[in-house]
């Protein structure tokens, strides 16, 4: 791969600004579009609050990268076109919106005009890449890159290519993403949502259906995960988790808990939301925030989250 000295990011959104900060505290160049208006003044916005949050997690690293956010904010430079934001990139992190047919278009503008060998990551939550790629020019280097919300703080991307990206490409995104301390997952099918989104997916579907169904409210179920499976998922992933389950390891686990979960599984009903549904779950949800009275939920969790952060880099956890 080539050497990286600038990347674009295009879409600058909650995800785009994220990834930008994200990239500055690295040390790049980062050239950044969005068609929005107010997008300029709201990306300089987020980004000087991401730097700080930067700050304060690599206060548990020897070295602290990010250390005057008005000079690291000079890297940052906000074109008014798309083809001037990705003109001299090394490589772009895409962050537009989530269809498909938007996507396409977005994809012959970036490539008609940044150079032929610049890898192009989306950061698609669910799209398959080789839905968007088709009438691009050297469609051979797209891949997914994937992150979870918040970017500049959560370690993980989703790593795939589709069916024109060569596997030099996903590769070198892939060493690129791990280079600057990202924890990649390099996906080897295609699938709607990938993998980490189908897994929460997965939770949010029995969340939803719970709580319609009149099991339990909206803070049950918040309770339920964030003061049990979701405090050892912080730690391990399913798969330890299950290998910790009892002294004996992962399969006689499997065994002691296989037929109960499977008698779970399959007590699970079809579920579709509707506007109904959406409607008594949104009132549940305002019923728990009620509760909460005027706290500030995002800076909570970010707040938080660098706390987890700084855990698991201290405890070197997979």
């Amino acid at each position: 791969m080539k050497q990286v000295n600038t990347v674009a990011i295009i879409g600058t959104g909650v995800i785009g600004a994220s990834w930008a900060a994200f990239f500055l505290n690295k040390g790049f160049q980062v050239h950044a579009f969005d068609p929005a208006p107010d997008a300029e003044v709201n990306l300089k916005n987020r980004v000087e609050t991401y730097l700080l949050d930067l700050i304060e997690l690599n206060k548990a690293d020897d070295e602290i990268l990010v250390n005057n956010v008005s000079e690291v904010l000079d890297n940052l430079t906000f074109f008014k076109d798309l083809a001037s934001a990705v003109k001299n990139a090394d490589f772009i992190q895409e962050n537009g919106p989530e269809r498909v047919d938007l996507k396409q278009d977005l994809y012959v503008q970036i490539t008609h005009y940044c150079p032929e060998d610049t890898i192009i990551a989306s950061s698609s939550s669910g799209l398959k890449i080789s839905d968007i790629q088709n009438n691009c020019l050297h469609p051979e280097r797209i891949v997914l890159g994937h992150p979870f919300n918040p970017p500049h703080l959560l370690p993980l991307v989703e790593i795939i290519g589709g069916k024109k990206t060569e596997q030099g490409y996903i590769q070198d995104a892939f060493d690129f993403y791990q280079s600057l301390g990202k924890k990649s997952i390099l996906i080897h099918k295609e699938i709607k949502g990938h993998v980490a989104n189908r897994l929460q997916s997965a939770i949010w579907r029995e969340a939803f259906y719970l709580v319609s169904e009149g099991v339990c409210s909206a803070e049950d179920i918040d309770v339920a995960i964030s003061n049990g499976p979701g405090l050892r998922w912080a730690i391990f992933g399913p798969y330890l988790n299950m290998q910790l389950a009892n002294q004996q390891g992962f399969k006689a686990a499997m065994h002691h808990l296989g037929e109960p979960m499977s008698e779970w599984w399959a007590d699970m009903k079809p579920y579709t939301l509707s506007e109904e549904k959406i409607d008594v779950l949104n009132e549940e949800t305002q019923k728990f925030l009620t509760k909460l009275g005027d706290k500030n939920l995002q800076s909570l969790r970010d707040t938080a989250l660098l706390d987890i952060l700084k855990m698991r880099k201290k405890l070197d956890l997979p």
